[in-house]
């Protein structure tokens, strides 16, 4: 990559691209958005650093800010670090502190980070977890709803009740449930209306703390600020990153103020909080609500039902699901095989990049779309024009 701008970006061989990865559902706000850009140009004159044991306004003001839009309930309280996984272990530690409890319950497919703590959760791939064992202990996973692959709400939720909570760990001794409300590397999974809602009535019910993982999925992503918004759900820790901050690195972890009691200096870190991110993420939360949110939305509504056109007309693709600008394409045969699916997949992606869309792998055989906020509805037909071409290619392939 050479240069970027909105939802297109240059190599260094001046080959341009439409970018419907945004780095990993980073650049929310589109590559090098000029208000960050000068956000974050005007911090950088003042000061790049403030150490935790200080503060900063604008530190204060992004949590403020965080404290009003985060749906943990009246009061918030937030915790800076530096990307998705650090927040994830931050998340780890207060459930724990808070609770008095050790175990955690997460989902097949979950991918929540790659440092030890919240590797343990993360399941969606072997290869994440090979040669770092042996996990931390007191991890318990469950099936995650996949209704295309018969996998229903009902079936996932009964899985703890009447499994691992009757034959593998005393409900007392749970501290949290860790969902993603839409699975990200575990295939861009939607569950069925209903899911959250019953995990959320199962952690009540057991004093368990519902913590929701919108490290991918929040930011206006699926057209609401954080995904769990869709279910009229209220987690007691929120977990957001990648595209908080348009590209600079940041993590944070959100909680209901009761839940965050830990004392001072029981968790901290260096750069968390830091001035730049903070002034990119205060830009970034700005536009995100003041029509990038609505535009993924529209857009991811056009883009969706474009795409599922297109599924009908190519046997490869099985299902086309996701909210917003958060869309997978599940590519199958019928009769096919995993490992065909998965080879099929990879040469889509590969097929699409020769034609100048960026796409991306998600779980075993899933092309994940998520373009910048920016994407407009003549980019979304780009988009659809080069995956029919490269799906032409690999089915006769």
């Amino acid at each position: 990559m050479a240069r970027g701008e909105g939802a297109t970006v240059e190599d260094v061989d001046g080959n341009v691209y439409l970018d419907c990865c945004a780095g990993i559902a980073v650049a929310a706000t589109g590559h090098s958005h000029p208000d960050v850009v000068r956000a974050i140009q005007d911090q950088a004159a003042k000061f790049l650093h403030a150490s935790t044991d200080y503060y900063h306004e604008t530190q204060v003001a992004l949590g403020e800010r965080l404290a009003e839009i985060a749906p943990v309930g009246p009061r918030a309280k937030t915790f800076f670090s530096n990307s998705g996984t650090e927040a994830v272990e931050a998340a780890i530690k207060l459930a724990r502190h808070h609770t008095g409890r050790f175990n955690l319950i997460a989902f097949l497919g979950a991918f929540h980070g790659r440092t030890l703590g919240s590797l343990s959760l993360t399941s969606s791939r072997t290869v994440q977890r090979h040669g770092f064992g042996p996990m931390g202990p007191g991890v318990f996973h469950a099936p995650y709803p996949n209704p295309y692959r018969g996998i229903d709400e009902c079936e996932s939720l009964a899985y703890i009740e009447h499994y691992i909570l009757m034959h593998l760990v005393a409900p007392d001794e749970v501290a949290a449930i860790f969902v993603e409300p839409i699975q990200g590397e575990g295939g861009y999974l939607v569950p069925p209306s209903g899911f959250i809602r019953g995990l959320s009535s199962i952690a009540r019910k057991h004093g368990m703390l519902l913590v929701a993982d919108e490290v991918q999925s929040g930011i206006g992503r699926t057209g609401k600020m954080f995904a769990i918004e869709h279910e009229g759900v209220e987690p007691d820790i929120l977990i957001t990153a990648k595209g908080i901050a348009s590209g600079i690195p940041m993590g944070v972890t959100i909680a209901r103020d009761s839940v965050m009691d830990w004392p001072v200096g029981a968790h901290s870190n260096t750069f968390g909080g830091n001035p730049i991110a903070c002034a990119a993420a205060l830009e970034t939360l700005r536009l995100v609500q003041n029509g990038l949110m609505q535009n993924a939305a529209d857009v991811g509504e056009y883009l969706r039902d474009e795409l599922q056109r297109l599924g009908q007309r190519h046997r490869l693709v099985g299902d086309v699901r996701g909210r917003g600008l958060m869309i997978g394409i599940e590519i199958v045969r019928d009769r096919n095989t995993k490992e065909r699916a998965t080879r099929e997949r990879d040469e889509l992606v590969m097929a699409a990049f020769r034609r100048g869309l960026l796409v991306l792998a998600a779980g075993l055989n899933t092309v994940r779309v998520s373009p910048p906020l920016v994407l407009t509805k003549a980019q979304a037909d780009i988009a659809v024009h080069i995956l029919d071409d490269a799906l032409a290619e690999v089915s006769n392939s």
